[in-house]
């Protein structure tokens, strides 16, 4: 109980979050460095895994693609690039490892959200008059969107936890902290530094949350369910289908 009473006590000290060196600077540092890496990562990832998924083609070849980049650490990749020219391109040598270890969950739920989408809700719906575009979206999106913010929470949290590997290199982030408390041997600076960074996860994880379930009432507000109604023609014509069989 001593070392967390003393990080509290460094985290409450005013000196700490002043300063270039200080709590406020290396907090923006991170967010800059985590927000870049997920936003890029999306921009990959998301589109693709949604596309195959709606196609159903060439899915599972990507995703193990982009899964076997989870067996390579990131600091490694880290390290390559700072033996590169990149290493003299600011925070871009992170940013881009931490975009190829979050790739993966997001375009592998992604790619599995869409493809377990019931296709007689899909068949249901192009049987409605609905084009491909408005299957993929009033259909296939809503329902796929549960694993798709999961994958989303998912590279989140693991991006924020791992952007701390900048400080490895003499970059920004919260890592710096940690960092700082090893090489003078502050212990409590070292507990603060990583409690800082759970909390930052955790916050990133709520507001996620949060995202997920307002996106989840817009779309029930929106009349985007679609899916829905879909599916409710789907198991009517069914259940005439069978019954007239019978």
């Amino acid at each position: 109980m001593g070392i967390v009473a003393d990080a509290w006590s460094w985290l409450t000290t005013g000196a700490n979050w002043s300063g270039d060196g200080g709590i406020w600077h290396r907090l923006a540092e991170h967010t800059y460095v985590s927000g870049a890496a997920l936003l890029l990562a999306c921009a990959v990832a998301l589109p693709l895994g949604l596309w195959l998924g709606h196609l159903g083609k060439g899915g599972a070849t990507a995703v193990n693609v982009s899964n076997a980049g989870r067996a390579v650490p990131v600091f490694a990749v880290l390290a390559l690039f700072m033996v590169s020219p990149l290493r003299n391109a600011g925070y871009a040598p992170t940013v881009i490892a931490l975009v190829l270890f979050a790739v993966p969950p997001l375009l592998t739920n992604a790619y599995v959200g869409m493809r377990e989408v019931d296709r007689a809700v899909v068949e249901a719906a192009r049987g409605m008059g609905m084009s491909g575009g408005q299957v993929f979206r009033r259909v296939e999106l809503p329902l796929a969107r549960p694993l798709v913010m999961t994958g989303l929470r998912s590279a989140a949290v693991q991006v924020v936890a791992t952007a701390t590997i900048a400080a490895m290199v003499g970059q920004g982030g919260l890592g710096r902290i940690i960092t700082a408390g090893f090489n003078t041997y502050n212990t409590p600076q070292v507990v603060a530094g990583a409690l800082l960074v759970a909390l930052l996860a955790l916050l990133v994880e709520a507001v996620l949350v949060g995202a997920d379930r307002l996106l989840g009432r817009r779309a029930g507000d929106d009349g985007t369910t679609a899916g829905t109604t879909a599916g409710t023609t789907a198991g009517t014509t069914d259940g005439t289908t069978d019954g007239t069989t019978g």
